[in-house]
């Protein structure tokens, strides 16, 4: 049995259609709504919270392999319950920040739940992806009203990172030998800017999308409010303010793991084109 978390965000449902296309056997989305989850035929949902590790129990049943995307509850009792029933083997989502901002306080907490997966007894898989192209969808608002995108940085380039892949990485690592005790830096195909990211969604639509940049002092204030000072800082720095080479650099980690090219984000944006109309 797998069991997936995150089972309705963008890298779990990719990934459960995936394992439920290879034939992977018994699969498990974990959610908090099952009666809403529009999970492949066959995929059981079962329904709880990672603010309470209780509902955690009956998901975790019968589980051999689990995939997790960190921080989305208290790590250390999630590990502990899948250590206690017998779970194999975990395939942790983290961030390329612990390698390349490992002082920033978010990358930091991920570093820390990588140490106490590597720590507990169980095999394990640790992705590190980088910047998402569904990052993208908070402009979805703005470009549907036909208003301004506005962000800092416009023509800093990361190659950003579309979650199917992160999904298919996965998915070869939960189903095939070969790939306990790695670490997998993950990026997208190629660099790509936020002024090319909107390009790219206009070409989607057939029409234009004004955008504008916007000052890093701007962008922090609408981001402080949303998320708080620390992690408005940290997103800002790795978006543009304190880029290195180590985040900059293009990977092959996703051909070599899934045997397919790195899917690019104008394919994210033609795939995800509605959401924007």
């Amino acid at each position: 049995m797998i069991l997936v978390t995150g089972a309705t965000g963008n890298i779990g449902s990719a990934l459960l259609r995936e394992l439920h296309g290879c034939g992977a056997g018994p699969l498990r989305g974990f959610t908090r709504d099952a009666a809403r989850a529009a999970f492949p035929d066959g995929v059981e949902a079962v329904e709880g919270d990672f603010a309470e590790p209780e509902s955690l129990k009956p998901a975790l049943e019968g589980v051999r392999s689990l995939f997790l995307v960190s921080r989305l509850g208290s790590d250390a009792d999630i590990l502990e319950a899948a250590r206690l029933v017998g779970v194999e083997h975990v395939v942790l989502v983290s961030s390329i920040t612990v390698q390349t901002h490992p002082h920033l306080g978010p990358a930091g907490e991920n570093l820390a739940v990588e140490r106490l997966l590597q720590g507990s007894g169980m095999a394990w898989t640790i992705l590190r992806p980088t910047q998402f192209a569904s990052n993208a969808l908070m402009w979805a608002a703005s470009v549907r009203d036909r208003e301004t995108v506005r962000a800092p940085y416009a023509d800093t380039g990361l190659p950003t990172l579309h979650p199917a892949d992160i999904a298919s990485v996965a998915r070869v690592a939960l189903t095939e030998p070969g790939h306990r005790g790695r670490t997998y830096a993950l990026t997208g195909p190629e660099p790509v800017t936020a002024r090319q990211q909107v390009e790219a969604i206009a070409a989607a639509l057939g029409r234009h999308v004004p955008f504008m940049e916007i000052s890093r002092q701007e962008a922090r204030a609408q981001m402080a409010a949303a998320f708080g000072d620390d992690a408005a800082d940290a997103v800002l720095d790795v978006t543009g303010g304190d880029v290195n080479d180590e985040l900059l650099v293009v990977r092959d980690t996703v051909s070599r793991v899934t045997g397919s090219p790195a899917r690019p984000f104008r394919q994210w944006a033609a795939e995800n084109a509605d959401i924007f109309r």
